[in-house]
């Protein structure tokens, strides 16, 4: 078994951190131009959310004077590449090293949490890796000014996201990193469970972070939507909820951090040799049940219409590393099931959105495949079966539904893992 990765063992020259890094046909290098970050007010002080637009020159500048002060050496920025559409851009120092400069804008979907509290999450997260676990399973925070809501971090480069790799070259080319996307899912948690009481200390130092709430918030309207859907849980399925939300709730051992977004876009690899992974995008990180990074490995994320559970096993044996009680089916299973059905839930809140699309949109099969994964990882692991069927019942109502959406996902053919969702223009 691979053990985690320490700080020691990443070069000692900078390098990138992004959920963006994939560029087919990278901007050139420059310096002039402009573009929207989402808040850098006038001195640098964080203020009023504006969309004003704000130079390159700006924004160099600033990145200029923060990393002059923390190396107590003027630094200059020579050169500049958008990574596009995000508020990130790839920086070339005048000598030659390259950095990731991330800023805040409002974050679409996520209207309840301030950009400076999503910014302070990350830093937070990063540093409790970087600096309290010696990890090197995340790009380090080079210098942050959390007031002008601007960061610098490692570059990662020439690491690339897998999704990308993904939906260019298919499942089967990648076999090798989707191996290590599922194990660096589980050393993130193996390294840091136990460990919450640190990571705490870390983000309160930097104020409030409020995301639990959020997701409470789409779970009740999820089951708002099944019971219009006509399928409302109740009986011996609102029994097992209940049951999975308490596991959920008091993780006990599997108490660990998460970057809150474990998707493929999300880990970078190197597309040769040793895939060598790295997660990025903490804005949503937080201590939570370690399982619920396991759920991209049996259901299909936003972006996809089926994904391949043969790689889970990996994810499980580094998670045991640091959590035993892995190795334990009954209490894995459990776990694994109600951390299945929650994410059924907060996808089934946009369930009356997703029918105003027209027909043959992919978000209509993308949400049939999410209820019926969940229930077939249930019932492989014998766990909350009266869930499982419940969710296949929601599946069947949907399918009748919406008739473009009644199709065999079991079709290893026209549904290969990593399908990407299309969305109808």
């Amino acid at each position: 078994m691979r053990t985690p990765r320490s700080a020691s063992s990443a070069p000692t020259r900078w390098k990138s951190c992004s959920a963006l890094i994939i560029s087919r046909s990278p901007a050139p290098w420059r310096r002039v131009g402009q573009f929207v970050p989402a808040s850098v007010s006038s001195g640098g002080r964080a203020g009023p959310r504006t969309l004003a637009p704000v130079s390159e020159h700006a924004i160099a500048a600033r990145v200029e004077s923060l990393l002059s002060r923390c190396r107590s050496a003027p630094v200059t920025v020579a050169g500049w590449r958008r990574l596009e559409p995000y508020a990130i851009a790839r920086a070339r120092l005048e000598d030659d090293e390259r950095v990731i400069v991330k800023w805040m804008r409002p974050h679409p979907g996520a209207v309840r949490l301030a950009a400076s509290q999503r910014l302070r999450t990350e830093v937070a997260a990063l540093r409790f890796l970087s600096d309290d676990l010696e990890s090197g399973l995340a790009p380090r925070v080079i210098a942050a000014d959390l007031d002008a809501e601007l960061v610098v971090l490692e570059d990662l480069a020439p690491r690339t996201a897998l999704d990308g790799l993904l939906r260019a070259q298919g499942a089967t080319a990648h076999a090798e990193r989707l191996v290590a996307f599922a194990r660096v899912r589980g050393e993130l948690s193996a390294a840091t469970a136990g460990r919450a009481g640190l990571y705490g200390v870390r983000r309160r130092a930097l104020g409030p972070a409020r995301d639990a709430e959020r997701l409470a918030g789409f779970r009740e309207e999820g089951r708002r939507q099944a019971a219009l859907l006509g399928a409302p849980i109740e009986g011996g399925a609102e029994r097992e909820l209940a049951a999975a939300l308490e596991e959920l709730e008091h993780p006990g051992p599997f108490l660990a951090l998460s970057n809150g977004d474990p998707e493929a876009n999300n880990v970078l690899v190197h597309t040769d040799g040793d895939p060598d992974a790295r997660l990025i995008d903490f804005e949503f990180a937080g201590c939570t049940h370690a399982l619920h990074d396991a759920v991209c490995l049996h259901v299909p994320g936003p972006g996809w219409l089926s994904v391949d559970a043969a790689h889970a096993e990996h994810h499980r044996r580094a998670l045991a590393a640091g959590v035993p009680e892995a190795e334990d089916d009954r209490r894995y299973g459990f776990g694994l099931a109600a951390a299945c059905f929650s994410y059924v839930l907060i996808r089934l809140e946009r369930a009356a959105k997703v029918g105003t699309r027209p027909p043959g949109d992919g978000s209509r099969v993308q949400l049939v495949a999410t209820l019926e994964a969940a229930a077939r990882t249930a019932e492989e692991h014998r766990s909350l079966p009266r869930l499982a069927g419940w969710a296949r019942r929601v599946a069947g109502l949907l399918r009748r539904r919406w008739p473009d959406a009644d199709v065999d996902l079991d079709d290893r053919t026209a549904f290969p893992p990593y399908t990407p969702r299309h969305r109808c223009s």
